[in-house]
C-alpha cells in the first residue's frame, strides 16, 4: 500500500450515540376557511385528494376538459363539491380563494395565468413550466396581483428529505460540501402510459424532486450541470431509465444516480456532508427510510413520521395556506422553484449534447 492510502479504511469513525435531536419536518396546520377549487382530474389528482381529505382541507370546485372525471373525482372525495364545465367557469362562478392546478404541463401557464388574474392563490403541480422565461413571467404575475403561487414539490415534505432540510438549516452541519443521491427502483411502470413518450422522464419527472431538493439546502444555482442518459439492456420502457447528473458549484458538489431499472433489490440512499457533520437517509424505497445525523458530539437517529404521498401532498398545500394567512411567501414559491427546474433543464440539455457527441 503507497503512503497516499496508508490512512483510508472502510471502518466507520467511533463516535458515541446521543440523545435524538427533534427535526420538524411535519406539514404546517393552516387555520380554518380556505376553499379550494381543483383544475385538472387526471391520474395524480387523486394523491392530491387523498391527502386533502386527510388533513381535512375543504375542497368544493373541480373541473376538467372530461366533465365526468372531474364527477367522478368529486363523487368519490368531496360529493358537496360544484362540478364546472371548464376551468374558466369556475374561476368566473365558485367561491374558492385558492385554486389547484393539476393538468399536464403545456396547458397549465394559460389557467395559473387565468387564476392569477382572477385574484386567486395558485398551487401548481410540477413541472411548474416547461419554460423558465414563463416561469418568470407567471412569478412577476403573481406579484403584481398580490397573490401567492406555490409549486407540488411535495418531496420537501417528504419526511426524511424534510429532516434533512432541516438539519441543514439548524446548522448541524455547517456548510454543505458535498450531496450525493444514489436511487435504484423499477420504473418500468411507465410502459404503455404517455410518461412512456417522454425521453427526459428519469431527468424532468422523477428526479425533478432532487433538483428541487438541492435547491433547498444549498444557495444558489449550480455552475456546473452534467449529465448522461442510458438505456438498461433490460427495461420495458422506450425512454431511458438510467440518469446520472454531476452539479457543481463553488464550494459544493452534488452527485445524482438513478436506476430506474432495478427490478431487484431496490435501494434510495441520500447522502449530505458538511463542514461539521453529516447526514444518511436509506431504505428500500422513498416512503421507506432510516435517517442518521452524525455530528461532533455524536451520532443520532430522528424519528420520521408520515410518508412522500401522504404528508408530502398534505404539505405543499398546507404551506401555501400558511403563507396566505401570514402574509409570506411559501416556502415552495414558485419563484425559488425556478432555481431547481433550472438546473433540471440543464440537466437534460447537457444530456442530449453528450448523446449527440456519443
Amino acid at each position: 500500500m503507497t503512503d497516499d492510502h496508508r490512512n483510508y479504511s472502510l471502518k466507520p469513525t467511533a463516535s458515541p450515540p446521543i440523545r435524538s435531536v427533534e427535526l420538524s419536518h411535519q406539514p404546517p396546520v393552516p387555520g380554518i376557511g380556505h376553499r379550494i377549487g381543483l383544475i385538472g382530474c387526471g391520474g395524480i389528482s387523486e394523491s392530491h385528494l387523498q391527502a386533502y381529505r386527510k388533513a381535512g382541507f375543504a375542497v368544493v370546485a373541480f373541473s376538467d376538459l372530461d366533465r365526468d372525471k372531474a364527477s367522478a373525482r368529486r363523487d368519490q372525495f368531496y360529493p358537496d363539491a360544484i362540478v364546472y364545465d371548464d376551468y374558466q367557469s369556475l374561476l368566473d362562478q365558485a367561491d374558492v380563494d385558492v385554486v389547484d392546478v393539476a393538468t399536464p404541463a403545456d396547458p397549465r401557464p394559460p389557467i395559473i395565468e387565468a387564476a392569477l388574474h382572477s385574484g386567486r392563490h395558485v398551487l401548481s403541480q410540477k413541472p411548474f413550466v416547461t419554460d423558465l422565461t414563463v416561469g418568470r413571467r407567471l412569478v412577476d404575475l403573481a406579484d403584481r396581483c398580490g397573490c401567492r403561487l406555490a409549486v407540488n414539490q411535495n418531496g420537501r415534505w417528504a419526511p426524511h428529505l424534510a429532516s434533512m432540510r432541516q438539519a441543514v438549516k439548524d446548522g448541524l452541519l455547517g456548510d454543505v460540501v458535498s450531496v450525493r443521491v444514489d436511487i435504484g427502483w423499477d420504473h418500468n411502470w411507465i410502459a404503455g402510459t404517455p410518461f412512456d413518450e417522454m425521453r427526459h422522464v428519469i431527468l424532468q419527472d422523477f428526479a425533478i424532486h432532487w433538483f428541487d431538493f438541492l435547491a433547498s439546502v444549498i444557495p444558489g444555482v449550480a455552475e456546473s450541470v452534467v449529465a448522461r442518459v442510458v438505456r438498461s439492456p433490460g427495461q420495458l420502457a422506450k425512454p431511458p431509465l438510467v440518469a446520472s447528473t454531476v452539479l457543481s458549484y463553488p464550494q459544493t458538489q452534488a452527485v445524482l444516480t438513478f436506476d430506474g431499472d432495478c427490478q431487484r433489490g431496490a435501494e434510495d440512499r441520500t447522502f449530505i456532508r458538511g463542514t461539521a457533520g453529516t447526514l444518511c437517509s436509506v431504505g428500500p424505497s422513498l416512503t421507506e427510510q432510516t435517517l442518521t445525523v452524525h455530528t461532533r458530539d455524536g451520532w443520532f437517529r430522528p424519528t420520521l413520521i408520515g410518508d412522500w404521498f401522504s404528508e408530502g401532498f398534505i404539505g405543499t398545500m398546507a404551506e401555501l395556506l400558511c403563507a396566505i394567512e401570514q402574509d409570506r411567501q411559501p416556502l415552495n414559491n414558485a419563484r425559488d422553484n425556478l432555481r431547481g427546474l433550472a438546473m433540471c433543464f440543464a440537466a437534460a440539455a447537457s444530456a442530449d449534447r453528450t448523446d449527440v457527441a456519443s
